[in-house]
């Protein structure tokens, strides 16, 4: 999901946060859960030299640490006793938005809430800004010069050129012309089926990876069976999948209404589509499921990004947006006609029903998909529909366990598996001597509770009887430099109340409605008064 800017968004300040790399940085009695898949292990010494880790250390088993085989003493030395320690998080899906955007949020904004959460390399699958913009955002956070994941650039196909792309050649040029101006990939959306498959083999043939959006215009005849066989190395939610597989019926059942550029009809069919599919186990159904799995086909879901079709109430609630969410973004999200993803017309409780089913056969889809070796990452795709930059990854990862990841999965796909679909799995995605040292720190044991990573925590009751908030991502380590997630934290919910004090909104939950026709008033001429 994206939309168009005004205009470009200011050079990003340099870095004031985060501590080191060190000659020498130790990491004291942790819990490490790899990334691999292999079960949490510990007690270890991590030690890290500059942006590496250099050594990781047995001390012994828990509750009997050797003292005789510890680490020795570094630069800096942080006693993480315990807390868990993870790779750096990776998100597939993710849309650098600005103060030019829609969402009209600071581009520092969303890059702490991503560090914040752990997220240490992201997919930036297309933006408002020039991709010269995003190559200098890249390098900058390459050189660490900025606080920032490391990240991917995957410019929308139909964006790359100034002017339409509607002929082969063109589309070959275009994609030529990415790969000049310093891209890692493309994302496409839609385009006539010479222009796809034609930029799909170019983009192939000159070492780009490519990602799509089967948009609901295209996948009448391009699905993804359709697009796998051209090339096409991963999808993008989920459109373009269950149309792969519809049952007596070659096209999804629209109503004779239907109109697709009335996002609350858009979406609403959207979630009557997977029950038009094949049934789960079914000929067709492991048809698609095999071709996909032939072709290494990735899978990026992005449940989260829907979340709220199926709940409205729990995600334009949720506990974060009080001190998380700005002004601009809430306004965003508020029912319109005009922003993306704001479809809230009239959204009924036979819609929820509808996305509910829709996600218990998605899920199943995924899972399975999952089990039989293929590939799922982790993406988040916020800045849209209630979707809150790094709470929605955690999201993600939470949603993915209700389709049937064990938690170890779940942090395999956040990490090893990112990493390998976005090409840096040679540097991160997993705890290895010699790799970067892109390290994520939670006090207590994510896998028991991912809501621990939530910059909210979790609530627990103590033994004083006294309800707390715990957890949240307390250190993220990204080149060997110790982000404090706190403070980022801190920083956000600092913006979020200059800019509600700016503008004269009180603290606490902002409003959805305009105006409340469900209370009495004077308006109303209702209660006492009218009798």
């Amino acid at each position: 999901m994206a939309q168009s800017t005004l205009g470009q968004e200011p050079k990003l300040e340099a870095r004031t946060s985060g501590e080191g790399p060190y000659g020498r940085l130790i990491l004291r009695n942790v819990v490490m859960v790899d990334g691999t898949g292999a079960p949490a292990q510990g007690p270890y010494d991590i030690v890290i030299s500059g942006d590496r880790i250099e050594r990781i250390v047995s001390i012994g088993s828990p509750g009997a640490i050797d003292q005789e085989a510890r680490a020795e003493a570094g630069d800096r030395e942080i006693d993480l006793t315990g807390h868990y320690v993870l790779p750096g998080f990776v998100d597939s899906h993710t849309h650098l938005h600005t103060s030019q955007d829609g969402q009209a949020v600071p581009a520092e904004y969303v890059l702490k809430l991503w560090l914040a959460h752990g997220v240490t390399t992201v997919r930036e699958v297309g933006s408002g800004q020039p991709i010269e913009w995003l190559v200098d955002v890249r390098a900058r956070s390459n050189r660490n010069e900025i606080a920032a994941p490391r990240i991917k650039i995957y410019p929308f196909f139909h964006d790359i050129l100034d002017r339409p792309v509607n002929d082969p050649e063109t589309a070959r040029f275009a994609v030529r012309e990415a790969k000049r101006r310093g891209v890692d990939g493309i994302k496409f959306i839609g385009g006539a089926e010479d222009v796809l498959y034609a930029a799909l083999d170019e983009a192939e043939r000159v070492g780009l990876s490519t990602t799509m959006h089967h948009a609901q215009q295209v996948v009448a005849y391009a699905d993804v069976l359709e697009t796998s066989a051209h090339g096409l190395d991963s999808m993008e939610h989920w459109y373009g999948l269950p149309e792969a597989m519809l049952v007596g019926r070659q096209l999804q059942e629209f109503p004779n209404d239907f109109v697709n550029n009335d996002e609350q009809m858009r979406f609403g069919e959207a979630g009557r589509l997977w029950k038009q599919a094949a049934k789960p186990g079914s000929e067709a159904w492991n048809n698609v499921m095999d071709q996909l799995l032939e072709h290494d086909f990735v899978l990026s879901p992005t449940f989260t990004a829907y979340l709220t079709s199926r709940d409205f109430m729990r995600m334009s609630r949720a506990a974060w947006h009080d001190e998380y969410t700005l002004p601009a973004l809430w306004h965003w999200y508020k029912p319109s006609r005009q922003a993306h993803g704001s479809y809230w017309f009239d959204w009924t409780t036979e819609h929820e029903m509808d996305w509910r089913e829709n996600y218990r056969l998605w899920m199943a889809f995924v899972n399975e998909y999952k089990n039989r070796g293929g590939k799922v990452t982790v993406g988040s795709d916020s800045g849209y529909i209630y979707n809150l930059y790094g709470f929605g990854y955690v999201q993600e990862m939470e949603l993915l366990r209700e389709a049937g990841f064990t938690p170890l999965e779940v942090i395999h796909a956040a990490t090893s598996v990112g990493a390998e679909v976005l090409g840096v799995d040679d540097e991160v995605g997993s705890i290895r001597v010699g790799k970067k040292a892109d390290l994520v720190v939670v006090e207590g044991n994510p896998l028991a509770n991912l809501r621990r990573l939530f910059g909210t925590g979790t609530l627990v009751l103590g033994e004083d009887g006294k309800v707390r908030r715990e957890g949240g991502v307390k250190y993220t380590i990204k080149d060997g430099i110790v982000y404090d997630a706190f403070r980022l934290r801190d920083e956000v919910r600092e913006m979020v109340r200059d800019a509600k004090a700016a503008q004269g909104i009180p603290s606490g939950p902002m409003p959805i409605a305009d105006e409340d026709l469900t209370t009495c008033s004077v308006a109303l001429n209702c209660g006492l008064a009218a009798q």
